[in-house]
């Protein structure tokens, strides 16, 4: 009987979680926000209640570690390299690289010079709040226009990869900053090679396997490559990045001696196929880790003074880099991108992810998933607000400009 209802509620969990994104669309409201509040609400329901359930906190880090690994593969297979693209991709990056660059330092040198904390550890817990979620930020922009979809998709995306290779760089190697550089140039070109060798071998067997299980074959493979590689202290994130960069640009490959091996017609329909049970896994492991994360979130945390400080200092300074770099540095007119910082699922895993011994009291699980909560709250915000006139929004074209607006030519 016990097994019923298990099931019954597992299945409950996956249609709300299902409700709730289709319901984006309509309410406004992300998913995520509405995961972790169901998460919450039944962690009061059991506590009311009294009903004994089992601690199944330790599925969180396994959870998060395969959430990570589906996020970054999905966000590398949304970057295409194309000409048409190009100048959109290189704003994408710039503005990954610059806001995750300022705000990572200003709350280091904070950390550091008022709190006194190591450098090493004010880093570690820096670098997971300077990330734009794209599991997030992606799903949220389905109603800007296609400009500004393809600029945050760009933007979101290249922020999980460098995000995520800055952490691994700091966890990994902790003694001098040279060193330390040498060893990750040189575990990052042995990487570079095994992913070169795992995208053709992997590609190949997606493209000639006729069985009918291989898409989740291929999945294992690379979750599988990725584990052996962090044993052996190798940046295992960046050669599932290697490999979705790989994927998404097949095109680069179309008039080489691949030719004589692959159709590549074929190839790209098996390819759509894999990103669709990609996205629904992602779906599946992303639903359940907000629900449980939310299940397991202290709620005296949430209404403790210094938390709440913290949580709204660090928002606070989120958006408003943000709003001086794309108001005044890229001129971007679009009121709406400046709202769309979202943290999410990367910047929880990547905080799980920190030693105990090496995580900082001021910033607790608590402070995160307030971030978390505050920065997808400002977004709805902004999506909720009405997109200002065409004309308005497109700047004079003798106004000088650092960089054109992504409306301009990202086709």
């Amino acid at each position: 009987m016990l097994t019923n209802y298990v099931i019954l509620g597992l299945c409950v969990l996956v249609i709300l979680s299902y409700l709730f994104d289709i319901s984006f669309k309509y309410s406004k409201i992300p998913g995520v926000v509405l995961l972790i509040a169901l998460g919450i609400a039944i962690q009061l329901i059991v506590n009311y209640t009294g009903i004994r359930i089992p601690n199944m906190r330790s599925v969180l880090p396994i959870l998060g570690t395969l959430g990570l690994i589906l996020i970054v593969m999905d966000a590398s297979l949304e970057i295409k390299l194309e000409k048409s693209k190009a100048k959109g991709l290189l704003r994408g990056i710039l503005s990954a690289f610059v806001l995750f660059t300022v705000f990572v330092a200003i709350l280091t040198i904070l950390l550091v010079k008022i709190w006194d904390q190591p450098l090493t550890e004010a880093l570690l817990n820096s670098i997971p709040l300077g990330i734009i979620s794209s599991a997030v930020a992606i799903s949220s922009a389905a109603l800007l226009d296609r400009d500004q979809r393809e600029f945050i998709t760009f933007e979101s995306a290249v922020s999980d990869i460098i995000g995520i290779l800055a952490f691994d760089f700091i966890l990994i190697n902790q003694g001098s900053i040279g060193h330390g550089l040498t060893i990750f140039a040189f575990n990052g070109l042995i990487t570079i090679i095994i992913a070169a060798l795992m995208t053709a071998i992997l590609a190949l067997l997606l493209h000639k396997i006729k069985h009918h299980v291989s898409y989740i074959i291929i999945l294992t493979s690379v979750i599988l490559v990725y584990v052996l590689a962090k044993l052996v202290h190798l940046p295992g994130l960046f050669l599932v990045v290697v490999f979705g960069l790989s994927l998404a640009n097949n095109h680069l490959a179309e008039n080489t001696i691949a030719n004589n091996f692959v159709d590549f017609d074929k190839f790209r329909d098996d390819l759509n196929s894999f990103k669709k049970i990609l996205a629904e896994l992602t779906f599946l492991v992303r639903s359940f880790f907000f629900i449980m994360f939310g299940f397991y979130t202290s709620l005296t945390g949430f209404i403790n003074q210094r938390n709440l400080i913290i949580a709204i200092g660090i928002t606070a300074g989120i958006f408003i880099f943000r709003w001086i770099f794309l108001k005044l540095l890229l001129k971007k007119v679009s009121g709406k991108l400046i709202y769309f910082a979202p943290r999410g699922l990367i910047t929880i895993l990547l905080f799980l992810s920190i030693p105990d011994g090496l995580r900082i009291d001021l910033i607790n699980e608590e402070v995160v998933t307030l971030v978390i909560i505050m920065s997808i709250f400002v977004m709805m915000i902004g999506n909720m607000l009405p997109e200002k006139r065409k004309t308005e929004s497109i700047l004079k074209e003798e106004e000088p400009l650092l960089i054109d607006p992504v409306t301009s030519d990202v086709k």
